[in-house]
């Protein structure tokens, strides 16, 4: 079992709702971030607004199997959760929740989510089984830590419109916040998955926001989207990247597609591309 001292650690639902039910009576609002670990200075930006935003913070620790697919990285993912809970204290959180598969997803449990058209198109087509693993996930930890206030990352910005829809749908009464992304020195989004990545691939993948940017200023100036998006995609393949799932330019609200063709709203630009054996999404507001 792995030290971590530094935090006090909930295993299971009886305990972490035992916890919680203590804080409340004693009226203090309770804050969640729910994470997969691997945790670096993006995670705790999510804590310390947390903890603007309520007394006391839960965040949990779990990688969620159920928004795999077979072939993703469920097995390699990094784990370290002694480090997990020295960081999290060190951001002012109250508690980590840390379950076993087996305490989140019992033997011979069935129910599923799906969220619709949220979750359709972009992420929802290279990564079909995501989101009904995230829906189903967020929503057992919501019931489970009944906080009065969630905090996701913009980072993964379609997750966070489909976590938006599930909470309005399911009448869960809960605050979702989306807090900006976190980058690097060079524009990095920062991601548990860029250790994956070699110093030569690093270099690469410090481009992408620059392209997103570029992308975005055109769109906002008016030119058409299908334009600014393939100029985006072939940017992002001669600046060293591999793949390009996606570039695409959306309604910032609902990540509806513009049907005039051109942007005459809110709105973002978002991409998903390959280095190597690993994938990195971003996004950007326009």
């Amino acid at each position: 079992m792995p030290d971590t001292s530094a935090l006090p650690v909930a295993r299971t639902i009886a305990e972490l709702r035992e916890i919680v039910s203590g804080w409340k009576r004693q009226g203090f609002t309770v804050g969640f971030v729910p994470t997969m670990g691997a945790l670096h200075e993006g995670h705790l930006t999510l804590v310390r607004e947390a903890g603007q935003r309520a007394d006391r913070v839960v965040a949990s620790v779990f990688v969620n199997p159920t928004q795999f697919a077979a072939h993703e990285d469920l097995g390699s993912y990094p784990r370290q959760e002694a480090q997990d809970a020295e960081l999290l204290a060190g951001a002012g959180c109250a508690l980590m929740y840390a379950p076993a598969v087996g305490e989140m997803y019992p033997a011979n449990a069935t129910t599923t989510i799906s969220v619709g058209a949220p979750a359709e198109g972009l992420e929802g087509v290279f990564r079909p089984q995501m989101f009904g693993g995230v829906a189903l996930v967020v929503a057992k930890l919501l019931n489970q830590v009944q906080p009065h206030v969630a905090v996701f990352g913009e980072k993964d910005f379609q997750q966070l419109i489909v976590v938006r829809r599930l909470v309005r749908d399911l009448d869960i009464p809960v605050e979702i916040v989306g807090s900006p992304t976190v980058r690097d020195g060079h524009g990095l989004a920062l991601s548990s998955r860029n250790a994956y990545l070699s110093a030569e691939q690093l270099e690469v993948a410090r481009r992408l926001n620059g392209v997103l940017a570029e992308a975005g200023a055109k769109a906002s100036a008016g030119e058409r989207i299908d334009e600014v998006e393939a100029a985006a995609r072939e940017a992002l393949l001669t600046a060293g990247y591999a793949h390009v799932d996606y570039v695409a330019i959306r309604k910032a609200d609902d990540l509806g597609e513009f049907g005039s063709g051109v942007v005459d709203g809110p709105a973002r630009v978002i991409a998903a591309a390959w280095l190597g054996k690993t994938r990195l999404i971003d996004n950007m507001a326009i």
